[in-house]
């Protein structure tokens, strides 16, 4: 057998299982990475600063709905919010639910809103002051608590940002977006009670579990037969990024290469419960863990989204349970046919490195 038919020892071909919700598990095979394939293009960077045909630059008002909210309230806006002129769900019409069979419609009923971060039109997110990410946090909580206080009926409020075409943006100004629900999307959902599974059985958060293992534990695995060393887990592995009241991993599980979730420390169910005062850490956790992501794979097309417990009526009893988080998730490969079949994730390259190349990207000292 010639050397380049030879399996690699260092090859990882396994399913991992997200402990969160274990019916969502990922195969990560390293060897997939050499075959060809089709990766997804780097988003264009464009650093312009105004763009006269852009209807989110600022002079430009007058092409988009009237302001929802805008941070400064005075003077010059630096983030400013609109409705989205094409929503998947809106208040405009009423409209009932019917059932035939076992078929089965609800109302539409929701917003749908659009946040331009930044007045700036090419801006990057790692490239924003720390001041303005913590503002744009402080919206995002604004808007969010207006909602919900708005109508009863809004179980859900999901914040979202796509960076690229692949990742669903059709305006290349940076934003970011706000979409309030009458339901609770199922991946929030099997969260939400895998979470309360946990809980019941070993009276404490899996979130915070996991942060723990992943602040303390080390461990050696070892072959039962030839006393080879399996797998050696060592304290911080997973960690990318550590603030006061925050921290970027990288998941055991990652369903992308580059999958990054950013959560509070201390637990904490609901995003409107972070302080004001702590925004300004979450925004610095956010900004150095988008500039790692940056110099490692930078022009990646991505999404971030936020996970908080749901507004219904099961709200306190899940508080303890759950744990609010940001996940990154940037795009640099094309689902295939067995990963849209078989709703298994592939991921090409070893968490464990992905971290550590990560985590050795040189940034300038906080």
């Amino acid at each position: 057998m010639s050397d380049a038919s030879k399996p690699d020892s260092n090859e990882v071909r396994e399913i991992r299982i997200n402990p969160v919700v274990p019916g969502e598990s990922v195969l990560v095979a390293t060897a997939r990475s050499m075959r060809p394939k089709k990766a997804e293009e780097l988003a264009p960077r464009d650093t312009r600063k105004h763009v006269e045909t852009c209807p989110f630059c600022r002079g430009n008002e007058h092409k988009t709905p009237p302001a929802i909210l805008t941070w400064p309230d005075t003077g010059d806006w630096q983030i400013r919010m609109v409705e989205n002129l094409y929503p998947v769900l809106g208040d405009d019409r009423a409209q009932a639910g019917f059932t035939f069979g076992l078929q089965q419609t609800i109302d539409g009923y929701g917003r749908h809103e659009v946040i331009i971060d930044h007045s700036e039109h090419g801006i990057a997110v790692q490239d924003m002051a720390e001041t303005h990410l913590a503002a744009l946090f402080g919206v995002y909580q604004t808007r969010m608590r207006q909602l919900f206080d708005s109508d009863e009926r809004l179980k859900y409020v999901l914040v979202f940002k796509n960076f690229g075409p692949a990742a669903g943006a059709s305006i290349p100004h940076t934003h970011s977006q706000v979409i309030a629900m009458p339901v609770v999307p199922e991946n929030v959902d099997a969260e939400v009670r895998n979470s309360a599974t946990h809980y019941a059985k070993h009276h404490h958060c899996i979130f915070c579990a996991l942060i723990d293992e992943a602040l303390t534990f080390e461990a050696t695995i070892y072959d039962r037969n030839s006393g080879a060393v399996r797998r050696k887990i060592n304290v911080g592995q997973y960690v990318v990024e550590r603030g006061e009241k925050f921290i970027a991993i990288k998941p055991f599980a990652s369903r992308y290469e580059w999958e990054v979730h950013i959560l509070p420390l201390a637990h904490q169910a609901d995003f409107l419960d972070v302080r004001g005062e702590d925004l300004a850490d979450l925004a610095r956790v956010m900004k150095r863990t988008m500039a790692r992501l940056d110099a490692v794979i930078g022009g990646a097309q991505y999404n971030f989204f936020l996970h908080s417990v749901p507004h219904d009526a099961q709200q306190a009893t899940h508080a303890p349970s759950y744990h609010w988080h940001l996940e990154i998730c940037p795009r640099t490969s094309i689902p295939t046919g067995f990963e849209l079949g078989s709703g298994l994730f592939v991921n090409t390259i070893n968490p464990e490195e992905a971290a550590e190349r990560l985590r050795s990207v040189e940034l300038p000292a906080r």
